[in-house]
């Protein structure tokens, strides 16, 4: 592993735990500032969140006896110089399969006081608290237009392992559809088997301890029905065929608080004709709602899924350490 520089001290300086009892507020304010250019709504939300959360006493009290088993941002670092939280990282937990992983997030340096190593110091202290805590995984993801952070994660043993983008468009029934028109038909219960393929090529179970693929929701039959009228969960689909061939499936799904998700499937080498369709298809018909988001591969049928009216929001890669052979 690369050796880093060492860190430059100012003034009165110190590592030391999150303390969710005073913490919040200034590291709410110092992650608001550090990420203000690239924060959408949900970021706005999440920064409200954690404000109010440093108001309520009830929450304080129930925060620092789950630190260790809930996947929030309750636990991590500052570095504080001269009474003053300048930097932050989070670290948090999460259980799959009998796995335990750490996601290491909300790196951030006042502008004022980086390229002094505090970044680097910040994210190598959680890396150690993680491997303490027996982290069999440890991962973080980051922008691809951070190449400063990019090099400095390499540098600790990060390595890439999945790139993508975050699609966004508002519903509108204006929205026009491609010529020739392709045929849009409903998802039928046999198109399950393809659609499924597709689907884990495109999202596969890499990080589903992160965020899982709801295959019982998006699958047909009586009981994922029955579990969809339990959790009041509301999900559509639509395909596209040429004659009795399946092209494309696109599922709609509702999601309450953030823009609700869309899961394409498609096989590779497939004209994408067929996904921009669809896309355009679902912005026209849902415009009671607020907003749709894509998640995708970075770079795969891009031109088709702007044709559609939908535009990149960010794109993440997602990297976890590897570990070097003693």
């Amino acid at each position: 592993m690369a050796a880093g520089p060492s860190l430059v001290l100012s003034g009165m300086a110190q590592l030391r735990p999150l303390n969710v009892l005073r913490d919040l507020p200034a590291v709410a304010d110092l992650v608001e500032t550090c990420f203000a250019n690239t924060m959408d709504a949900e970021g706005r939300r999440y920064i409200q969140q954690m404000r109010r959360a440093g108001q309520d006493n009830a929450f304080l009290r129930w925060a620092t006896t789950a630190v260790e088993t809930v996947s929030m941002p309750l636990s991590g670092f500052v570095w504080e110089e001269n009474s003053e939280v300048i930097g932050n990282v989070s670290l948090i937990p999460y259980r799959w399969k009998k796995r335990r992983y750490f996601l290491i997030a909300n790196v951030a340096v006042r502008p004022d006081q980086r390229r002094r190593g505090i970044g680097r110091f910040l994210t190598q202290a959680a890396m150690d608290q993680a491997r303490r805590r027996g982290a069999d995984e440890i991962w973080l993801q980051v922008r691809d237009d951070n190449p400063g952070a990019i090099d400095l994660y390499r540098s600790l043993g990060f390595v890439e392992m999945a790139r993508r983008t975050t699609w966004q468009a508002k519903p509108d029934r204006t929205t026009p559809l491609p010529e020739p028109p392709e045929t849009i038909t409903r998802r039928r219960k046999r198109d399950w088997g393809l659609q499924e393929d597709w689907l884990r090529r495109l999202y596969p179970g890499l990080m589903d301890w992160y965020q899982p693929t709801p295959w019982t929701l998006l699958r047909p039959g009586p009981g994922p029905a029955l579990y969809r009228f339990v959790l009041d969960s509301d999900i559509r689909h639509w395909a596209v065929r040429e004659g009795e061939r399946l092209r494309c499936v696109l599922t709609w799904q509702a999601m309450t608080g953030m823009s609700d998700r869309l899961w394409a499937a498609l096989p590779p080498g497939e004209d994408p004709s067929a996904l921009t369709v669809l896309l355009a298809a679902v912005r026209r018909s849902m415009t009671w709602r607020q907003s749709l988001t894509l998640d995708f591969p970075a770079g795969e049928c891009q031109a088709a899924i702007e044709t559609a009216g939908f535009h990149i929001h960010r794109t993440l890669l997602w990297m976890k350490v590897v570990e070097t052979p003693a």
